[in-house]
């Protein structure tokens, strides 16, 4: 898996989480979820930009693996948000974003520990 690819993935996540926060704020008066989503959502690039300078294959992998963590985090909020009707099928994009990302980082896990 091309690390950049990774990290470009996950900082247009960043921003598509950041513009849903403030349309969550702005037009729903939703504060708390949305704080949540904003959080977990932004964390996953941070910690995917940090492993690209880990000091041991043993810290890039932890730091990766705290990505993936996030994002399954940020997929929940997104379920949550949208049964609970905050978020409707015009919001879609940004699962299957996260899915998305969740599948390159787990595949990046596992190539990882198989090349310990």
């Amino acid at each position: 898996m091309n690390k950049g690819i990774l990290l470009n993935k996950s900082i247009e996540l960043s921003i598509q989480i950041i513009n849903c926060y403030k349309w969550l704020c702005e037009n729903k008066k939703e504060f708390v979820m949305s704080k949540q989503l904003l959080r977990s959502g932004t964390s996953i690039g941070a910690n995917i930009h940090e492993a690209q300078f880990a000091a041991s294959r043993a810290d890039f992998i932890a730091k990766m693996q705290i990505a993936l963590k996030e994002a399954s985090e940020t997929e929940y909020w997104l379920i949550v948000l949208t049964k609970t009707e905050y978020l409707d099928e015009h919001f879609r994009y940004l699962t299957d974003n996260c899915v998305s990302l969740k599948r390159m980082l787990i595949s990046t896990l596992r190539t990882s520990k198989n090349n310990i």
